[in-house]
């Protein structure tokens, strides 16, 4: 069986490491703990993870954020992978810095990554990992603390919370949604 694991995310250096970059992140993470490299092709850079007879389809679309739906419809179809077998991991400015919420829908939340997504496979019916960011920004500062970097306590807490980011991911390939997100929505 074969899964898309698409990381959500900005190419460039002035991106690499901003908290609306946290799916690219989770990828990197998962592909260092698995001695894997990405390679860049169309739409963005891939890696395959293969986890007991599962194929991972790791992408981090190089399509900027706002376009991100381009590279999943490409890479779904390239590679014949159905909707339920996608997840996106994102950046989730409505939940506190590391904690991680799987669902199997819903809506955009004013992201625009997931916008253009629903946008371009006509459904908001996907899989995606949220992975919270925090809101401790002024009024009007969203977009500075969004492209900004994260600062020295979540940065001390984020091997940590990467690492169950990735356990979270190979448990949706293995266990199926409703079952990692029974086990893993509460830590």
């Amino acid at each position: 069986m074969k899964y898309l694991i698409v990381g959500l995310g900005n190419i460039g250096d002035e991106y690499r490491n901003t908290r609306h970059n946290i799916g690219f992140m989770v990828l990197d993470a998962l592909a260092k703990a698995s001695n894997i490299v990405f390679k860049d092709g169309r739409y963005g850079a891939t890696a395959t993870l293969s986890v007991k007879g599962r194929q991972l389809l790791l992408l981090k679309p190089s399509t900027y954020m706002n376009l991100s739906g381009n590279a999943v419809r490409y890479w779904m179809q390239q590679e014949k992978i159905p909707l339920e077998n996608v997840l996106v991991v994102v950046d989730d400015l409505a939940l506190p810095f590391g904690q991680l919420r799987l669902k199997g829908k819903g809506s955009d939340a004013g992201h625009n990554g997931l916008k253009h997504i629903a946008a371009t496979l006509g459904t908001q019916a996907y899989a995606r990992l949220r992975f919270g960011i925090g809101n401790d920004f002024p009024r009007g500062g969203q977009i500075d603390y969004v492209l900004g970097n994260f600062g020295e306590d979540d940065r001390q807490a984020m091997p940590e919370r990467l690492e169950l980011a990735g356990e979270i991911v190979k448990s949706f390939c293995l266990a199926g949604l409703n079952i990692t997100m029974n086990q893993y929505n509460n830590k």
